[in-house]
Order: structure tokens, then sequence, then C-alpha cells
């Protein structure tokens, strides 16, 4: 029986072609795509059984952390990472009008920052609104001629909008990192394995404790970013990702080992592959 899979909706987001793409790789391209409103939703479906498994992003190469990606996933330390892939991301300007009636700007508020040199150059006077997914913001301008919204191209035909510019994200090697998440069994083996912890306490030295485990294992730490605990001010949570050796087991369980003395809480999410968007 075919899977279900949550992602940020509605259909057309980059949330919904990391998806298929990640399907593809997993061998499950029969799954059953189900569109969220916000990415809290998009994890909850798959921690309360609702879906099968959600597909979210993490880390933009520009903006950072995706702090509502890694705020659910620290409320739901049971969920596993199954798999990684990097998507290059190539923002369009899509409207019903001409570029100079435009005054109102939706998108994400990822979007809204990636693209905000260009529209401090070429709509500076524009007023930018956030919306829930971009496709959610190509919806929301069709007929109007004042309104455009940052998009995928793709969306231009499906919602019968003008591409007025393309690509605008000011970098231009702009990408996003999607994580496909599961319920279940972690696993040991994979290029990258992540994990998240709080200290048991806020004193000098105490970080470079924990990250002197994965230094004395010999291992790269790719990543690391904090959260605030939200419980007091000065309190963080630390999501860390670790490059693991090709064809070597151990090292995840290991580590775990040497983290959990000096943590009060240590999520494991698990060790997966990680791979990058082919263009054709």
């Amino acid at each position: 029986m075919p899977i279900s899979v949550a992602f940020l909706g509605p259909v057309g987001t980059y949330g919904e072609k990391a998806a298929r793409a990640l399907l593809q790789l997993e061998h499950q391209d029969e799954a059953r795509l189900v569109p969220c409103v916000g990415l809290r939703s998009v994890v909850e479906h798959v921690a309360d059984g609702r879906c099968d498994a959600a597909v979210v992003p993490v880390e933009n190469s520009v903006e950072g952390g995706v702090t509502a990606s890694l705020d659910a996933l620290w409320s739901n330390p049971d969920l596993c990472i199954r798999r990684a892939l990097v998507l290059p991301i190539r923002h369009a300007l899509l409207s019903s009008g001409r570029m100079e009636e435009i005054s109102e700007v939706l998108s994400h508020p990822q979007a809204l920052a990636q693209c905000s040199g260009w529209l401090a150059r070429h709509l500076p006077n524009a007023l930018q609104l956030a919306t829930t997914s971009t496709a959610e913001a190509a919806r929301m301008v069709q007929g109007s001629r004042f309104r455009a919204a940052i998009a995928s191209r793709s969306l231009h035909q499906e919602c019968e909008l003008t591409e007025l510019a393309y690509p605008i994200n000011d970098a231009a090697g702009n990408c996003t990192r999607f994580l496909f998440l599961q319920r279940g069994e972690r696993r040991p083996h994979g290029d990258v394995a992540s994990l998240a912890f709080s200290l048991h306490r806020n004193a000098p030295g105490a970080l470079l404790e924990a990250l002197a485990a994965v230094a004395d294992l010999g291992l790269n730490m790719s990543r690391i970013e904090s959260r605030p605990s939200k419980r007091e001010l000065g309190e963080y949570v630390f999501f860390v990702d670790v490059d693991l050796p090709a064809g070597e087991g151990g090292h995840l369980q290991q580590l775990t080992e040497r983290l959990m003395p000096l943590c009060e809480h240590l999520a494991q999410f698990g060790a997966y592959p990680s791979s990058e968007w082919v263009e054709d």
C-alpha cells in the first residue's frame, strides 16, 4: 500500500518538488502526498501517525536554519531522518500585471529574505507581505495587477500568471536542504548523522566539552546551530550534523554514549544518506 507523505502545501511549493525527488530516491514513487499549512503541522502529521512520513526544509544556504522545522524536531524527538536532499532554489516574480504596476510582493518569509536585495533594487517601494508558502502566494495574486508573488517559475502556467523576472534570488547558489522524516528505528549507517541536545549547565567550557566528544572520535562536524530552549533566557538547544566515515559503523553509537552524560536532553535522529538534486 502506498505511503502517505506530508509536505508544506499547497501544490506547487519547493517542498512538493523536494518530496517527489526524495520519494524517487526512496523508491516510493506511488506515495500519496498530503499538503499541510505550516511546517509545524507537516512534522506533527508524521509524529501523530496521520502520515507515514514528512518532508521539511531544515537549512538554506542564504538564510540559515529553518527555525520552525528545528523547533518541531526538538518537540518530537521520536522521529528519525531517513534521507536528505539539497535542492537548488531559483525564484521567479509572477503577476497578472506589469512590473511598473506592482505595489505589493507576497511570498514565504524565507523567499522574501532570499530576494531582499533584488526587491530593494527593482521594487523599492513595494510592500512585502508574508504568506504560508510560495505556492500560496502565487494563488493569492491571481487576477491582481498590483500584486506579485515570489515563487517557482513552474507556477506561472498553472496559476495563469506572467513571469516578470527570473531568477531573482540574490545568491546564484541559493539552495535548501530538505529532510525525509519517519517514525521508527534509527539507522546507524549513512553519510551524515544528526543530533540535538541541551546541556546540564550553562557554564564556561560546557559546550566545548560536548564538542570535544565529536573531535575525539575524529569526526567532522559539518553543522552546528543553536535555538532558544524556550524555558529561560540564555538556555539553548544545539543542533549538530556530523559526517560519518564511509563503510564504518559504530561511530554514531559511540558519539551518543559520550554525549549522554553531558546532556540534560539528547535527541538522536539517526544516520542517513544525503544527496544533491541534479537539474535536467
